[in-house]
């Protein structure tokens, strides 16, 4: 007899009856939602005069400068990462196998590494233009006008060069999926190449497009380093000055909270772009097949594809590898060893612990898959689409508050100070970490877990075997590449991250990241060379792991 499935049911109090799963996945999603709920409190909670000075005096300023650099950054990637998209999966030219998964290389390169590198380069003092004004006889800069690296326009063209992998990716993989019955068709009824790309293949692609651009707008959010560096007073940038150096936690919070507002409409005009509209794609039932370019039009489709990777990956890595060679020995006087290690453990511990957490909470969402859990599980991974300086605020409030009635009790009942036990320590950076990663491992998990059918579950349960020896014995050895991967994209997260980190660090405290930006700050990018080589080399491992991986789905 089918059982009944209403609001009372057995069978659904059944899958809602609280247990050591579901109770567990709604305190991770308690923990790691906790920060931005606390920043939201506090900005409605705080004084209305603060919020009316912010918006009279600094608040149109960031939202302008946030507004033109997120578009700009946007229209940047979309035009890159499409473009190469297309070719490489539409055309066959010379090194197309190459740049097949070399256009992936620069995402490896964190945007304030570039930008440390051009600003060196590009500068008054750098080698470009000491070389313009020898060889045209100027001899200084009111005689010729160059442009200033140092600007809203220099930020743009930095984060665009290292962050248009994202849209390359998922358009590629859309162009490679759509039909090629499809594209034929619009040839027969007349479309040239560039016809078929607008009218037929851009648009069957344009929900992957759009979520890449949307990561990158995201990216652009958190970004702290490039436009600190360049002095661009972007919202990141004015929640560290209100801090820190205005010290003003209520004022950070409330631009914290518009910054979230910035995140909310970005994701809202994504869907609101897709609502009422179907993207049907019929599968390849043959094998796509491509022009071959060949002559000037090979050498131009080559030099287009060369470029981005030349100028966001070679010629950073070039600059720093040679820097390295020469200052290494002064290079290793300078703390590195100390910073590596420091990025090493936090990256390391927070990489294996979202991991678990993450582990955890897709597994008793596979067990108790209730709307309520589902929701709780969804809200504790909202925080990788949350700035890290948003994070960072919302991290020290509640810890704050904590270390604060400790101190008020022990001072009451035991006559001496406890100081600050959670604040400025290493738990706080980890804390961030996790709240921030947290949607990286659960992802991975929750995917790996949707490729292993119920059934191997359901025959171990029946010979006896505990939820927990199930995780243990079946369902982990089979996520493992799963969990190897997700664990290698928060390391290496973690190594880059910069905003976070500067906030919630201890005193004295220093990661590869805030080693770089502190020297690089200083104009000795020399000395800090070998630091963000080693953050770029530590990059590049994921970048290769997911070509691997998309290769091998091809194949298959």
């Amino acid at each position: 007899m089918r059982q009944p499935v209403g609001l009372f049911s057995s069978y659904t109090w059944a899958r809602w009856r609280p247990d050591g799963w579901s109770l567990g996945v709604f305190a991770i999603a308690a923990f790691t939602a906790a920060p931005i709920l606390a920043v939201v409190v506090l900005a409605l909670t705080s004084s209305p005069d603060i919020w009316a000075h912010l918006a009279a005096t600094v608040l149109p300023h960031y939202i302008h400068s946030t507004l033109v650099l997120m578009t700009g950054v946007g229209v940047g990637a979309f035009i890159i990462g499409t473009g190469t998209a297309w070719l490489t999966s539409a055309y066959t030219f010379p090194g197309k196998a190459v740049f097949e998964w070399a256009l992936l290389l620069p995402m490896a390169v964190p945007a304030y590494i570039i930008a440390y590198v051009y600003t060196d380069l590009l500068d008054y003092a750098g080698p470009v233009q000491s070389v313009l004004r020898e060889v045209m006889g100027y001899r200084n800069a009111r005689d010729y006008s160059f442009p200033e690296i140092r600007s809203l326009g220099g930020a743009t063209a930095m984060m665009t060069l290292v962050l248009y992998p994202y849209v390359y990716l998922l358009a590629r993989s859309a162009f490679l999926d759509q039909s090629n019955a499809v594209l034929e068709a619009g040839r027969v009824l007349g479309c040239g190449p560039w016809r078929n790309f607008f009218t037929i293949a851009l648009p069957m692609a344009r929900p992957a497009i759009v979520v890449g651009v949307s990561l990158v707008m995201m990216e652009v959010l958190n970004d702290f380093g490039t436009v600190d560096f360049f002095a661009v007073q972007t919202f990141t940038a004015g929640i560290y000055d209100v801090w820190l150096n205005m010290n003003n936690p209520a004022g950070a919070a409330q631009l914290a909270t518009a910054m979230m507002v910035f995140v909310l409409l970005l994701l809202a005009a994504e869907r609101i772009g897709r609502k009422n509209k179907r993207f049907d794609n019929v599968r390849r039932s043959q094998p796509r097949s491509k022009t071959r370019l060949t002559g000037v039009r090979g050498i131009i489709v080559f030099a287009a594809c060369l470029a981005p990777v030349a100028l966001g990956f070679g010629v950073p890595v070039w600059v720093l590898g040679k820097y390295a060679l020469r200052f290494y020995e002064t290079s290793l006087n300078l703390s590195l060893l100390t910073s590596a290690l420091n990025s090493l453990m936090l990256s390391g511990i927070a990489a294996f612990a979202a991991v678990a957490l993450g582990l955890f909470m897709a597994y008793g969402v596979r067990l108790n898959g209730g709307r309520a859990i589902k929701s709780a599980a969804r809200l504790a991974s909202i925080g990788y689409a949350v700035p890290g300086a948003v994070l960072a605020v919302g991290v020290l409030l509640p810890l704050a508050r904590f270390d604060n009635a400790i101190d008020a009790a022990a001072r009451e009942y035991l006559g001496f100070s406890t100081g600050l036990l959670m604040s400025g320590t290493i738990f706080a950076v980890l804390y961030g970490f996790l709240a921030r990663f947290m949607a990286l491992s659960f992802g991975s998990a929750e995917s790996g877990l949707a490729r292993i059918t119920p059934s191997m579950e359901g025959a171990a349960r029946t010979l006896g075997a505990s939820r927990w020896s199930v995780l243990r014995r079946i369902h982990i050895p089979l996520l493992r590449g799963s969990l190897l991967t997700a664990v290698l994209l928060v390391f290496v997260d973690g190594m880059k991250e910069l905003p976070m980190t500067m906030l919630l660090r201890p005193f004295n405290f220093e990661t590869l990241a805030t080693f770089v930006h502190q020297y690089a700050s200083d104009e000795m990018l020399e000395e800090s060379s070998l630091a963000a080589l080693g953050i770029v080399v530590a990059g590049i491992a994921p970048v290769i792991a997911l070509s691997l991986s998309i290769s091998g789905s091809r194949r298959q």
